[in-house]
């Protein structure tokens, strides 16, 4: 008979330790996205008011700090958790047929982050950096379509995988043009960019489609409840959203030009920190946003492994300027495959799938691009 943890992809499924080490890493990486690449880019955005401050200086400073230290911490667990996946696909726990050649692929990753970590790279190591993960993130979307029937499912991660490609692209060949010191502007660069972009967003919102969508004609009332709760809320921000400009011009200009630039200024902190823009209009970057909380934190709630991957994902952002982040996605990913148990999968006594103890990695992650 075939376990509930392998029919259900649990996070304990791996051991103990990788159990703790992801539901760390998430807490971990929801801090560092907060205090590191989103609050201090608000200190650089109110460096004016900072300087007539100190006690506002001292406390950018303070939370910076705090969050590159997290960054750090971050990274650490990364090589935890891969290394433990890594560790349990050889001993086939978990394993699938894709294993021989993602197994390889994403320890070169990992050898790649390292060397860079020792020798920074150069503008070239920028793009073999991407190529690699290029070459991992193929083989992961691969093993997901082959192992996951569902359309919703594959649609989610085809729309993500096209967004992450978007911005390998506009990245790889912005610094190969770099490199070869041409002067021409690569082709379709901008808008590959901002397509990719657009994938993401829907992405965010196919998750929910995805992963957390509950039918309403189901017979569990509490589950019908909650579900028909959340379309309401969410139908109602994204329609208040979406024609709040207009109603506020109409109401004051003044106030509604305020406004206008107090969401320029957001969107600059979230494209320094994550690389989105906010050229579509607002109320489907929110509605993204909804779709994929609401789904993270169902899916956390049973423990299902596929919880840590999309919020892992997502939490990596768009532009992934630094290797914690490709990292980040590679785990994510990694976790929604892993949520995807065979039917076959033999019966193992909980010893086996028990605790796995391994040293802790000492390295951290570094910049590449």
């Amino acid at each position: 008979m075939i376990s509930a943890a392998w029919e259900r992809g649990r996070s304990d499924e791996q051991g103990l330790l990788f159990d703790y080490t992801v539901k760390l890493l998430l807490l971990a990486g929801f801090l560092e996205l907060v205090l590191y690449r989103l609050v201090s880019r608000l200190g650089m955005h109110l460096s004016k008011l900072a300087q007539q401050h100190e006690w506002l200086r001292i406390t950018f400073k303070t939370l910076s700090s705090i969050g590159f230290a997290l960054l750090n911490f971050v990274a650490l667990l990364l090589f935890l958790a891969l290394f433990l996946v890594l560790f349990n696909k050889i001993r086939s726990v978990g394993g699938g047929r894709y294993d021989r050649w993602l197994v390889p692929a994403v320890s070169l990753l990992v050898l790649v982050t390292v060397a860079f970590l020792l020798f920074p790279p150069s503008m070239i190591g920028s793009v073999v950096y991407n190529l690699v993960f290029s070459l991992v993130f193929v083989i992961l979307i691969a093993e997901y379509v082959g192992t996951h029937p569902s359309w919703p499912q594959r649609g989610m991660l085809a729309c993500y995988g096209l967004g992450v490609t978007g911005w390998l692209y506009y990245q790889t060949l912005s610094t190969t043009y770099g490199l070869l010191n041409s002067a021409a502007v690569p082709p379709l660069v901008h808008e590959v960019n901002r397509a990719g972009e657009a994938l993401m967003v829907l992405a965010s919102i196919l998750v929910f489609w995805a992963y957390g969508s509950t039918p309403l004609w189901t017979k569990n009332k509490l589950q019908r409840r909650r579900a028909t709760i959340f379309g309401i809320v969410a139908g109602g921000v994204f329609v208040a959203l979406l024609f709040l400009d207009y109603f506020l011009s109409l109401y004051d200009k003044a106030l509604a030009e305020s406004i206008r630039k107090a969401g320029e200024g957001i969107g600059w902190i979230f494209q320094m920190g994550m690389g989105y823009t906010f050229y579509l209009p607002f109320a489907f970057y929110m509605a993204g946003l909804l779709c994929w909380v609401y789904t993270v934190v169902k899916l956390l709630t049973l423990g299902r492994l596929a919880g840590y991957g999309l919020g892992l994902m997502f939490m990596a952002g768009y532009a992934l300027q630094l290797s914690h982040l490709s990292l980040m996605v590679v785990l994510g990913v990694m976790l929604l495959n892993l949520d995807k148990r065979r039917g076959a999968a033999p019966a193992r006594e909980p010893a086996q799938d028990g605790l796995l103890s391994g040293p802790p990695a000492t390295l951290v992650s570094e910049q590449t691009t």
